[in-house]
């Protein structure tokens, strides 16, 4: 049987009071796809980032988690209908490459606002990690933010 037979058949099925119960027509509200997140695990990029001067002289390696919630309700197997994670990475990597912030809390905000202006997002989740402490792994810092309601 292929799918859409079959979804035709469970839609006729909702329709016959006969077959239909109660979860049935609270599953029927509920879409068949949702894209909760789309997540990027340690872009490394390089930037200019530091509070003394010397810091910012010569662009630094920095690593980006980003994490997204696109705005699609059923991405049906066409990139069009989602978020394109390349086109972000490469967004990413040119803004972060265009910019010179002291801190690293001001490049995560910036970068936030960025990806929500740039791309259809709900929410964003951008993790910048960088690597100056020499008793540490890196230090981070998390920037999320929210599409304001229209």
């Amino acid at each position: 049987m292929r799918p859409s037979s079959s979804l035709s058949l469970a839609s006729a099925a909702l329709r016959d009071e006969n077959w239909r119960s109660p979860s049935d027509i609270l599953l029927a509200k509920i879409p068949t796809v949702v894209i909760d997140r789309i997540h990027i695990e340690q872009l490394e990029l390089h930037g200019r980032v530091g509070v003394p001067d010397s810091e910012r002289a010569e662009p630094q390696r920095l690593i980006l988690n980003v994490t997204m919630w696109p705005e699609i309700a059923e991405p049906r197997d066409d990139i069009g209908n989602t978020v394109n994670y390349s086109e972000v990475a490469a967004s990413l990597r040119q803004f972060v490459n265009g910019h010179a912030c002291k801190l690293i809390e001001t490049l995560a905000e910036e970068t936030a606002a960025h990806l929500l202006a740039q791309f259809n997002l709900r929410k964003v989740a951008v993790e910048v990690r960088k690597f100056v402490l020499p008793d540490a792994n890196y230090v981070s810092v998390t920037a999320v933010r929210e599409r304001e309601a229209t």
